[in-house]
């Protein structure tokens, strides 16, 4: 088993994932200007020096994943309390985890949004600062079912942003019989979507999909499962692939540059809500198992402005404002009761949001452990051979 030191650097060594560059379609576009007011996020109200009447810093910086919060929670809170707000996206957690341990605790991110398994890693080499629990009033609003995780059993240093899990969609106009499973979708892959698939650009999900769809532990550690998921991913289904995306929903799906993608749940409700025909596309869950991921709000190491990203985490948990996450993003936030709520909004697509027990009993958390080098390695070669 490696130290915790060697797993931290395996991630950090990884290669950065490609940031995808969203291009907002007109609808996303008119909604964002609306909720920034043509004030560009407010920014003339705060010096970004400043220490604000509240008490709070005049800025604050976050590091997430792309279009992953709603317009308009972000110009409220700059509106409510003040701080100018700049969000830079990163694809993947080995991306962020490169950039935070390369600066040493001066990245300038005040809250960085890490995936559950990385926290304990990046706990212990410095990457992360402690919350301060009387800053965010607002974690009682948060189901006890979504706190206290294996990865951060006290929430010392992370607290729920929202939670999914992986699955497809596929354009029923070019594959015209139904698609149930991971196999299927290799099935697919192969034969009438050839050359017209998207897969998530993240190491864990590409191997993933290969343990899932042959009844293997995804957080298997046996050289003979390791092996045999190379040499299909890379030396079979690599050439199938036109696309490494994760934010397919932004585009892929919107403009159908492709007809089978690999996709989380949330993102597939964006992109099939907004494309121009909604119901060519179909939704499958994977199956026979897949993952449930939980993305956490986190406050970097060496955050200039640590108030400021404390009121923040306190402010998008208001459970108003926890509901207008949920709509944009297309993911359980982790709020008491939302699910009612988000029904009595009359908020659309909901069983791409919310998932019956059944469905959560195939659902696997992952583990970060000495098959990391693996997984990476595997999917740096499966990009080399489909020429990504």
């Amino acid at each position: 088993m490696k130290s915790e030191n060697s797993q931290l650097k395996i991630l950090a060594s990884a290669p950065a994932a490609k940031i995808i560059t969203q291009e907002l379609n007109r609808r996303r576009f008119l909604s964002f200007a609306a909720a920034a007011g043509g004030a560009a996020f407010l920014a003339a109200c705060s010096s970004p020096d400043a220490i604000l009447k509240n008490g709070l810093e005049g800025s604050l910086s976050m590091y997430s994943w792309g279009d992953y919060d709603a317009p308009e929670v972000l110009t409220g809170f700059t509106k409510k309390l003040g701080p100018k707000l700049t969000v830079d996206s990163f694809g993947s957690n080995e991306e962020m985890i490169s950039k935070l341990t390369e600066a040493k605790g001066t990245s300038g991110y005040d809250i960085v949004v890490p995936t559950g398994p990385f926290i304990p890693q990046m706990v212990q080499n410095k990457l992360l600062t402690k919350l301060d629990h009387s800053l965010i009033p607002n974690i009682k609003y948060m189901d006890p079912a979504f706190l206290g995780r294996d990865w951060d059993p006290n929430n010392d240093y992370s607290i729920c942003k929202a939670w999914g899990t992986t699955g497809f969609v596929y354009d029923k106009t070019v594959i015209k019989r139904e698609l149930l499973t991971w196999n299927d979708f290799f099935d697919a892959a192969e034969n009438e979507a050839s050359g017209s698939v998207s897969v998530l650009d993240d190491p864990g999900e590409i191997t993933g999909m290969y343990y899932w769809a042959h009844g293997i532990d995804w957080n298997t550690t046996k050289k003979e499962d390791i092996d045999a998921a190379e040499d299909y991913l890379v030396n079979t289904f690599a050439k199938h692939v036109a696309s490494f995306n994760s934010n397919p929903g932004s585009d892929a799906v919107v403009q159908s540059l492709q007809s089978l993608i690999q996709i989380w749940n949330g993102d597939a409700r964006l992109g099939i809500s907004e494309s121009d025909d909604p119901d060519k596309w179909q939704w499958v869950l994977g199956s026979p198992a897949t993952e449930l991921w939980m993305d956490n709000w986190a406050i970097a190491e060496g955050a200039p402005h640590p108030k400021s990203a404390h009121a923040f985490i306190n402010y998008v948990l208001e459970p108003a404002n926890s509901l207008k996450e949920l709509d944009y993003i297309g993911y359980h936030t982790g709020g008491t009761g939302i699910e009612e709520k988000a029904k009595e909004e009359g908020l659309e697509m909901l069983d791409l949001v919310f998932f019956t027990p059944e469905q959560l009993a195939t659902m696997k958390t992952a583990e970060i452990n000495e098959a990391q080098a693996r997984t990476v390695d595997i999917w740096n070669k499966m990009k080399a051979a489909a020429g990504a």
